[in-house]
């Protein structure tokens, strides 16, 4: 069973990260309009390469309580992630007839937040070393 203290990290994260992935979906989609997101884009590859170095730098240091990690990944990255906005976007570029369009966000998303995971993780491990 799941303490207060980390219900209460969770949900104070997550608040953190929706109201920061509203902000920077916003400034990225002013800066870069396009049909395709950039904005979605933008937070899933940065929360992506958050997570890979928030992992890295836990498997070296004993020093963060579960609260504390549960509070970044869970909470803060799940609210600044976005992959339910990235789902419905991919499906309105396709139900509007932008296929192409729908592919490269597609992909971009699904090898670009990966690629971000693993840069992350291997240049902050590699800095941890």
């Amino acid at each position: 069973m799941m303490s207060f203290q980390t219900v209460l990290a969770i949900g104070s994260g997550a608040f953190i990260g929706a109201v920061m992935r509203a902000y920077l979906n916003g400034v990225v989609n002013h800066q870069f309009p396009h049909s395709l997101p950039f904005g979605t884009l933008s937070v899933n590859l940065l929360g992506s390469f958050i997570i890979g170095a928030l992992f890295a730098y836990f498997s070296y240091s004993a020093y963060l309580t579960p609260q504390v990690k549960s509070f970044l990944t869970t909470g803060f990255l799940g609210g600044l992630t976005t992959y339910s906005t990235f789902a419905i976007e991919t499906f309105f570029l396709l139900s509007g007839g932008h296929v192409l369009m729908a592919a490269l966000n597609m992909a971009l998303n699904t090898f670009g937040t990966v690629a971000m995971a693993a840069s992350g993780y291997y240049l902050f491990k590699n800095t941890l070393s």
